[in-house]
C-alpha cells in the first residue's frame, strides 16, 4: 500500500530537482524580460510577466488537483514516463554541450537577440505588444517546463504544495539575483545545473516506472539516492567516453 508521506531521500530529491530546474528555467526567462525592459521599458515587460504567472497558476490550480485523483499505480507510470522524457532530454544536451558537440546556452547572445528583434520595430505602439509578447513566451515558456516537473514530482509524491513553495522561492531567488547582476547572467553554470536535474528527472522517473509496474526496490525510496548515484556515474561515463572518441578522431 502506498504510504502517503514520502521519506525523507524522496522529498530531498524532489525539492533539490525542483529547486534547480525552476532556477535554470527563470534564469532563461530573465534574460528574455532584462532585455525586454531594457530596450522597451519596464511595463510592457512587467505586464507580460504577470499574465505569463497568471496563466501557468491556473495550469497548477487546473491539473494539480486532478492528478492527485488519479489512481496511484497508474499515476506512477505517467508520472514515470514524463519525468524520463525530460530528463533524458536535459541530459542529452547538456552532455553533448559538456563534450563539445553543441554550443552551451548563451545568455550574452539571447539578451542581444532579444534586444534587436525588438529594436528592428520602429512603430513605439507595435513595439510596446511586440516586447508584451516576448516577455510574456519567455516566461510561460520556460515556466511551462517548471510547471510540467513541478506537478509530475509534487503530486507522485503527495507533496504537491512543497513542490509549489520550492518553485515559489527558487524564482524569488533568482528574481533578486537578476535585478542586482541582470547582465551576469552568462556567469551562471547552466549547463551543470541541467545536468543535475536530468540526473535527477531520470532517477525519479526510472523510481516511479517501476513502482507503477510493480518493482519493489530494495530500500524502498532510499533506493531514489543509489538511482541518482548510478545515473551521474553513467553520465560522466559517457562524457569521458565521448571526449575520447572525439580526441581519436582528429588525431
Amino acid at each position: 500500500m502506498f504510504v502517503a508521506s514520502t521519506s525523507v531521500s524522496g522529498i530531498s530529491v524532489m525539492v533539490v530537482a525542483v529547486f534547480v530546474a525552476c532556477v535554470v528555467e527563470m534564469v532563461e526567462a530573465l534574460t528574455i524580460v532584462v532585455a525586454v525592459g531594457h530596450t522597451s521599458g519596464w511595463r510592457p515587460a512587467i505586464r507580460g510577466v504577470a499574465a505569463a504567472l497568471g496563466a501557468l497558476g491556473l495550469l497548477v490550480a487546473g491539473f494539480g488537483p486532478a492528478l492527485v485523483q488519479i489512481p496511484i499505480n497508474t499515476l506512477r507510470l505517467i508520472v514515470g514516463g514524463v519525468l524520463l522524457i525530460f530528463g533524458l532530454q536535459w541530459l542529452r544536451k547538456a552532455i553533448l554541450r559538456s563534450t563539445g558537440l553543441k554550443a552551451k546556452h548563451d545568455e550574452d547572445l539571447i539578451f542581444a537577440e532579444t534586444v534587436q528583434e525588438i529594436e528592428s520595430v520602429t512603430d513605439l505602439a507595435q513595439r510596446e505588444r511586440v516586447a508584451f509578447m516576448m516577455a510574456f513566451k519567455g516566461v510561460f515558456l520556460e515556466g511551462l517546463e517548471v510547471v510540467i516537473t513541478v506537478l509530475t514530482l509534487g503530486t507522485s509524491a503527495r507533496h504537491l504544495s512543497l513542490a509549489v513553495l520550492t518553485a515559489l522561492v527558487a524564482a524569488v531567488l533568482v528574481a533578486v539575483v537578476g535585478a542586482i547582476v541582470a547582465r551576469q547572467l552568462s556567469s551562471v553554470p547552466e549547463n551543470a545545473m541541467k545536468m543535475t536535474v536530468g540526473v535527477m528527472l531520470v532517477s525519479y522517473g526510472t523510481f516511479w516506472s517501476g513502482e507503477g509496474l510493480g518493482v519493489k526496490w530494495p530500500g524502498n525510496d532510499l533506493m531514489l539516492l543509489g538511482l541518482v548515484g548510478v545515473f551521474a556515474v553513467a553520465t560522466w561515463i559517457t562524457i569521458a567516453a565521448v571526449k575520447a572518441t572525439n580526441v581519436k578522431e582528429r588525431a
